[in-house]
């Protein structure tokens, strides 16, 4: 989106340096990438990043400082999943954005959906940095946001994820963590923070202490990374050893009750200029004619499981009466094709991060280019230049 920098990038491209790229990633991840990763960076105009950043700060706010939201979104929560004692505002938030055209032609961020659960905190910014190395590119472009150098960065990180405790009470709680496709993220969490990675399925209770063991010794759980998610538990029929209802002696690196308050169920609540006409499946009075135009989601999947673009009436009749309300009805949104390739014009969401501590504080960004219907890499896998991409700016 910086004609200079894409043109440059282009006419230098050359296809040996994509083995290149994927080798030297999977050299500082520790293990082989399991998605696809894009061949290029994505050079993003500071204004731009700017607005999506503010955007997102506002729609957050919208919701966490709202008496009648957090009132209204007890419903969101299942009982099965209800934790104790929830902290006042979410850890870690994303919001992401398509860019559309206006009717004056102007390119504007439009929401696709956000969610107050961690990303790719650790590996996204190995991700920008190997770009740069492999293809020799300017060192004066940035990928950490609000000011933050790498120092800066890690220090936030820790304070987020690892908070006062040691290390070696911390863990990243994942659901068979070796089989995800984010373990590169978990491994790279490990070697930055000084956490383990560990199983849900492998934690033990003892009173309201969580612990594990690693090799014959007792690990006390005193802060817990949460990364296992609910649908996948659900699906999964994970047996575990404690209840999330348990009024457990730990502490939440981000609340899990956010996961469920910040997600798709928020987004027919939010009035904002970037947000999509949207309503909850069981709400609405009739269905539009022009389903062609619309998105049929669940409101708690990962990666676009369950996604139905331009549904049929069949496809909404098939939705039991009892599940409508953990479905939403969206507007379409029609991406621009902004990032010029070898194969055309490609469509690029940006997914906004943010860490909340102190202050909602946009860190990085995670983008994903696609010439498909949806953008996930999961929906773009058997083309060239899409994928997995970092934002340079």
């Amino acid at each position: 989106m910086i004609p200079s920098r894409r043109q440059a990038f282009n006419s230098k491209y050359r296809a040996e340096k994509y083995p290149e790229l994927l080798s030297l990633l999977a050299e500082r991840c520790g293990v082989p990438i399991g998605f696809r990763v894009s061949e290029t960076p994505c050079f993003l105009p500071a204004e731009l990043l700017a607005r999506m950043a503010a955007d997102g700060k506002d729609l957050i706010r919208q919701l966490v400082e709202s008496p009648s939201y957090r009132a209204r979104s007890e419903e969101s929560i299942p009982a099965e999943f209800r934790v104790p004692n929830e902290a006042a505002h979410p850890m870690f938030i994303q919001v992401d954005f398509g860019l559309v055209r206006d009717t004056a032609g102007d390119l504007r961020p439009k929401l696709v959906e956000l969610q107050a659960f961690p990303s790719l905190y650790a590996y996204q910014p190995v991700l920008a940095r190997t770009f740069l190395d492999v293809y020799g590119l300017d060192q004066g472009q940035r990928y950490l946001l609000s000011g933050l150098d790498s120092a800066s960065y890690l220090a936030l990180l820790r304070r987020a994820i690892v908070g006062s405790q040691d290390p070696e009470n911390v863990i990243l709680m994942e659901i068979d963590p070796l089989h995800q496709k984010t373990l590169p993220d978990f491994l790279l969490t490990e070697k930055l923070l000084g956490i383990k990675t560990v199983d849900i399925r492998a934690i033990k209770k003892e009173g309201n202490r969580l612990y594990w063991e690693s090799e014959g010794r007792r690990m006390p759980i005193r802060r817990i990374y949460n990364r296992a998610i609910v649908d996948e538990l659900e699906r999964k029929g994970a047996q575990l050893a404690f209840d999330f209802r348990d009024d457990l002696e730990v502490e939440w690196a981000g609340h899990p009750n956010w996961y469920f308050r910040i997600s798709k169920y928020s987004i027919p609540y939010l009035q904002h200029a970037s947000v999509p006409k949207t309503w909850f499946l069981d709400q609405m009075e009739r269905v539009p004619e022009n389903l062609e135009a619309y998105a049929l989601k669940p409101l708690y999947s990962f990666a676009g499981l369950g996604v139905v673009i331009a549904p049929k009436k069949e496809d909404i009749a098939a939705v039991p009466v009892e599940r409508r309300s953990q479905y939403i009805l969206q507007e379409r949104l029609h991406f621009e094709p902004v990032i010029e390739t070898p194969f055309g014009g490609t469509k690029v969401e940006v997914r906004m991060m943010y860490i909340w501590v102190d202050e909602v504080t946009p860190v990085l960004t995670i983008l994903r280019m696609g010439r498909g219907l949806m953008m996930g890499v999961d929906h773009n896998r058997d083309m060239e230049w899409v994928g997995s991409s970092a934002g340079l700016f």
